[in-house]
């Protein structure tokens, strides 16, 4: 019986890696078209979107989102989640019809065609590198006087297996308080059961996002950035409990 598991998953993740080249290839002069100036990302952004639910609806995962409340369009958040899985990327940009722009490690650039549109579109970040940390707040600040939204997940990283949240790194705070942007709380429930990290797990399913009421910045100033950290992933983690 495990043979058979064991089959199935491996099949599953090269399934997986075929359903992220496909639509590129497929749409691969619109989407360069759409990089060609800053100023065109919405439209790159609405071919993410159905790149990203193409992707979850062929690996077999149904979303069920429910959010306390809906961000206002055409308005600039600060939209943060817990990380788990590969196919966090893909359900942000399913769960948000605001454009947003990633902070991402540089690292996934290396991957083949999905890499040339990744590092053209976020904003990366060498988490090794003070100056590279520094960089990622004045692009984020262009994007955010564009109309844009910003995405950051805060743990910096996918932590273990057993550890339910990571402590948050203060980056996406401290842009958010700097910006004076609400922080819009996602809790993806399912993820690190559908599609973790670990080579031979996931499988077809629910993948349920709880957004939490959105958390204002207005009037806090640089010295509250740990607190809103603090108070921010004790709601998320509450909610993982909880659920």
């Amino acid at each position: 019986m495990m043979v058979f598991k064991y089959i199935f998953w491996i099949f599953y993740r090269i399934w997986f890696y075929i359903l992220v080249a496909v639509p590129i290839i497929i749409l691969l002069p619109v989407l360069f078209i759409s990089i060609l100036k800053e100023s065109w990302y919405p439209y790159f952004y609405k071919l993410a979107r159905i790149w990203a639910r193409f992707i979850l609806i062929g690996m077999g995962f149904h979303t069920q989102v429910s959010l306390a409340e809906k961000p206002k369009r055409k308005a600039s958040y600060m939209f943060i989640a817990n990380h788990t899985s590969m196919a966090d990327i893909m359900l942000m940009l399913v769960v948000s019809k605001n454009p947003f722009v990633f902070v991402g490690k540089k690292e996934l650039a290396k991957i083949p065609l999905f890499g040339f549109f990744y590092k053209r579109t976020c904003i990366l970040v060498d988490r090794s590198s003070e100056k590279s940390r520094k960089a990622v707040f004045l692009r984020a600040q262009r994007r955010l006087k564009q109309g844009l939204s910003i995405c950051i997940f805060p743990e910096g990283g996918v932590p273990d297996e057993h550890v339910i949240l990571d402590n948050f790194k203060d980056g996406a705070f401290r842009l958010a308080i700097n910006h004076q942007i609400p922080i819009v709380p996602l809790v993806f429930l399912d993820n690190k059961k559908r599609f973790p990290f670990t080579f031979f797990s996931g499988g077809p399913g629910k993948m349920r996002v709880i957004g939490l009421p959105l958390i204002p910045t207005a009037g806090l100033h640089v010295s509250d950035t740990k607190a809103l950290n603090k108070d921010t992933r004790r709601l998320l983690l509450d909610t993982l409990i909880a659920n």
